[in-house]
């Protein structure tokens, strides 16, 4: 039986772009184009990306809140595109998420035992409803004497424990993390991603953690998937990516973060891409990448790479990948 919990393949979700007085489809944005990816049972994968890569609505296609253009969506080795309503509500009880923003992602004007509560009673469930709410604040690190307090009472920390409280309510198997800590102080990031960290080993949880920022990616992925204008660049499981990055654009994002060390800060060479995103409504042909590629030569710009493996489990699209006495280079 396959490990696989869930199974992208080849999703695309493109959206119209309508003009003039009869709304007629002139082009698409091709926010998610011909994606492939797959979360074993228990594991995290972390999406990492610019802003407009795709990453947000390849979350809210998992989540059948965006409706895919072609390709498939496997859970539990079952397609879920072609559920009704019915199967699609009952499929959430396992699908849940976490919501980038704590504070809009909570009703301001519902208590928050009343949030925590609104999926038990949404399901219909016949535990004690109070009591188990209060037990699931207790588990996020939250005092159940807080049960009737407003989300504007609480910091941003906490308000995102009442998010992740709610999306544990229903015991789910799978929980899609929109950036669930880039609004949140430093300090205060840590403490969540320990706490969803232990909430994984308690609960048997399985994770789709988006993020832009790479140190988070490090600290609680499995294995990690690069995004760039809707298409995988590179995915491998966490030490190998690290260690041992073989996409150019992968390598630049992995240059941006700053060393521990100062000395060594001093002496790396940083790698700056040239030029802005290009449009998803227009991208470029062959590699997306090629345009701001440093090592883009003119195959890049007629042909399309695919996925290669260069190791176990690491896998590169990209013609010129960095070589093996390169690849290291970022650690020295």
């Amino acid at each position: 039986m396959s490990q696989n919990l869930l199974e992208i393949r080849n999703l695309a979700v493109h959206f119209p772009i309508k003009e003039g007085l009869f709304k007629k489809t002139t082009n698409y944005v091709k926010a998610v184009n011909d994606l492939s990816l797959t979360v074993r049972k228990g594991e995290t994968l972390g999406i990492v990306g610019e802003s407009g890569c795709g990453k947000s609505t390849l979350a809210r296609a998992i989540l059948g809140l965006n409706k895919p253009t072609s390709g498939d969506i496997l859970f539990e080795g079952e397609s879920i595109l072609d559920y009704n309503p019915k199967q699609m509500h009952q499929l959430r009880r396992d699908i849940q998420m976490v919501f980038q923003d704590p504070f809009t992602s909570l009703n301001p004007r519902m208590p928050i035992g009343e949030i925590i509560a609104a999926p038990l009673k949404a399901y219909k469930t016949t535990v004690n409803v109070e009591q188990r709410v209060k037990e699931l604040m207790e588990l996020v690190g939250l005092k159940p004497e807080y049960y009737h307090r407003l989300p504007h009472e609480f910091s941003g920390g906490q308000r995102q424990r009442v998010g992740i409280a709610r999306a544990i309510a229903l015991e789910p198997k799978l929980i899609v993390c929109d950036e669930p800590v880039s609004a949140l102080d430093v300090s205060v990031q840590a403490q969540v991603i320990n706490l969803l960290e232990d909430l994984q080993k308690e609960l048997n949880l399985t994770y789709v953690f988006i993020a832009h920022d790479l140190s988070v990616i490090k600290h609680i992925a499995d294995k990690v998937a690069v995004m760039y204008l809707g298409k995988v660049m590179e995915t491998a499981e966490r030490d190998s990516f690290y260690q041992s990055a073989r996409h150019p654009y992968t390598n630049a994002l992995l240059s941006a973060i700053p060393l521990p060390d100062p000395e060594k800060e001093k002496k790396r060479e940083r790698i700056v891409l040239q030029g802005d995103l290009p449009s998803p409504a227009n991208p470029p042909t062959g590699c997306v990448f090629h345009t701001r590629c440093p090592k883009a030569q003119p195959i890049c710009k007629e042909k399309l790479p695919r996925l290669e493996q260069m190791e176990e489990e690491h896998f590169v699209s990209c013609f010129f990948p960095i070589e093996e006495e390169q690849k290291r280079a970022l650690n020295t």
